[in-house]
């Protein structure tokens, strides 16, 4: 699976995806880093077939009216650290590779 991590989610959890096989970027990797505009993040998942995973609800605008980003995974959770986080991710994997 291809993952962009967008600006809002901890860069470890970008580290965390690559370590289990997962060819994963996060924003701070591009060139505007994580002032990377939305647009911009759309533009890249679709060129490159990246799965954009972020909490920015705006993503779901433009991914119901315009199919952009090429898919989109959006996080609700509240109030949980980042070790919770790449828990979940990692307990949650492989029941991800047979959604997308």
């Amino acid at each position: 699976m291809k993952f962009l991590v967008d600006a809002q989610l901890p860069l470890p959890l970008a580290h965390v995806l690559q370590s289990a096989g997962c060819d994963t970027i996060h924003t701070k990797d591009l060139p505007r880093r994580n002032a990377t505009p939305d647009s911009e993040i759309n533009w890249l998942s679709i060129q490159e077939s990246r799965i954009v995973i972020t909490k920015d609800r705006h993503f779901i605008d433009s991914f119901m009216i315009q199919q952009q980003p090429y898919k989109l995974l959006i996080l609700t959770t509240c109030h949980i650290n980042n070790h919770q986080l790449i828990h979940l991710f990692m307990n949650n994997l492989p029941q991800l590779a047979e959604l997308f």
